[in-house]
């Protein structure tokens, strides 16, 4: 058995021990072994991080933004320096495949080398005044402290998705990952250190959300709150830190549809189908979560599909063959179990999966067969609960307005993806889905110029682009009176 390796916070740049005494213990999911134990900080220690940020943003923010990006850029250096240990860490820690893992590493570089692209792009205006020998300047500036509560599918990426624009911006930053998968992200520390990031600039906290994440959020310190994570979290992370009128910037659960029309190439639909639900575990918020085929292609499709699905391995991560591992965690698999059981009550039928995979090397970790459910109906609770696991209701339709209408049955609104090679069809739903991401002719997956925003209870404020970069700073406008 390895040495289980024990993590402490990083506050203003130097690693402590939490006053609490307390550890929490992370547990590969794969193998139900204890892998590392983390701080289980506490409120004063929130604090504290958040003035040693607020110390630094001071000089932080008198950088130029260029000065600020040229550290960066040595750190996402770093950071794919370090991807063979980080995403092996990320398997341990979260389960996901050796390959995926790789994946995450070089976006996470990815994420924080775009942000510092933008540093010469920090524009504002000067706007005519209706007043005589008078101009308007907006200038933008940064927020202040930026308090980052991170999700535990893929939390070095949404770390380096929040850190980059936000300290190129000018803010400094505290970054509390979740307890299930913040080894790697506490790794940006050591990270930030070596580059010469002044300390204060990145802070990494771990504990409990009731009492860590609460003093974040609600102390005036924090200026903004940038929080990737289930809805309810979302929720009360929104109403604790409405007393400041701190800006909150929030991205959610999704339950995204997969729309197959009849003129769709099939044997893309499939393979994109496949992935969108399947990867991660499906543990994507913009995974494939109900998918919608027109009754002409049905039968095709299927059989096509359930032969797909039949055909991924589950197993371990690291080898280069598997397909799917586990999911994070025991209280993720009981969800699974739960959600089939409900599906089939309700009339649902398991076409393939729907239990544990058998084997002796499923006895251990939280495994769980790639699951399609059919003879499903629009309200059964699989259609609106999202999995945010391997299960996939399909469902047919007969016409586009039908389908628009099961597709916007939800109270979510992150992404929708659509099949059809007819560009009338591609405009109308452009035009009435309810969601902000659509993907037309392929699968799930953002890029970093573009905008990762969700509708309804699937978030506010949204990420990535020069969209997602304004968010990370304050406008502040100058009235300009002089002599003529």
């Amino acid at each position: 058995m390895e040495e289980i390796k024990e993590y402490q916070l990083f506050i203003n740049g130097e690693w402590r021990t939490s006053t609490s005494g307390d550890t929490i213990d992370i547990v590969n999911p794969s193998t139900e072994e204890i892998v590392a134990r983390v701080q289980n900080g506490t409120a004063e220690e929130a604090i504290e991080a958040l003035k040693a940020a607020d110390k630094a943003q001071k000089e932080w923010k008198k950088l130029p933004a260029r000065s600020r990006a040229d550290l960066l850029y040595k750190l996402a250096a770093e950071i794919k320096a370090n991807s063979d240990y980080l995403a092996e860490l990320l398997v341990k820690e979260q389960g996901k495949l050796l390959k995926v893992a790789k994946m995450e590493v070089a976006v996470t570089a990815s994420f924080i080398e775009y942000a510092c692209e933008g540093a010469r792009r920090i524009e504002g205006d000067i706007i005519p005044s209706d007043n005589p020998n008078e101009q308007i300047w907006i200038q933008k500036i940064p927020r202040g402290v930026v308090v980052a509560i991170t999700a535990w599918n893929f939390p070095l990426a949404l770390a380096g998705r929040k850190l980059g624009p936000a300290l190129v911006a000018g803010n400094t930053i505290v970054i509390k990952p979740t307890s299930e998968t913040p080894l790697a992200t506490l790794e940006l520390g050591n990270l930030a250190n070596k580059v010469g990031i002044p300390a204060g600039v990145i802070n990494i906290l771990t504990g409990p959300g009731r009492a860590m994440g609460n003093a974040l959020v609600e102390s005036p310190i924090c200026k903004m709150v940038t929080m990737t994570g289930s809805t309810p979290v979302g929720q009360q992370i929104a109403k604790n830190a409405a007393q400041n009128l701190t800006h909150v910037q929030l991205e959610l659960g999704g339950k995204a549809p997969f729309i197959v029309f009849e003129d769709a190439d099939i044997d893309a639909a499939v393979a994109s189908a496949l992935h969108s639900r399947f990867d991660n575990c499906g543990q994507v918020c913009t995974c494939n979560e109900r998918m919608y085929i027109h009754e002409d292609i049905y039968e095709t499709f299927m059989e096509k599909f359930i032969t797909a699905t039949k055909a991924l391995k589950v197993g371990d991560p690291m080898l280069d063959d598997t397909d799917m591992g586990p999911k994070v965690n025991a209280s993720e698999l009981k969800h699974m179990e739960h959600l089939v059981a409900v599906s089939i009550e309700e009339g649902a039928t398991v076409a393939t999966g729907g239990k544990r995979p058998e084997g002796s090397q499923f006895e251990k970790g939280y495994w769980f067969e790639p699951t399609v459910l059919t003879n499903v109906k629009q309200d059964m609770t699989i259609v609106h609960e999202e999995s945010f696991g391997p299960i996939l209701p399909v469902l047919k339709f007969k016409t586009f307005d039908e389908v628009i209408g099961y597709a916007n049955d939800c109270e979510y609104g992150l992404a929708a993806m659509v099949f059809t090679n007819n560009m009338n069809t591609i405009m109308k739903c452009n035009d009435e889905l309810e969601y902000g991401e659509i993907y037309v002719n392929r699968g799930h997956g953002e890029q970093h110029q573009g905008f990762h925003n969700g509708y309804k209870l699937s978030g506010s404020g949204g990420e990535d682009g020069k969209y997602g970069f304004e968010q990370y700073m304050e406008k502040k406008t100058f009235y300009i009176k002089h002599k003529a």
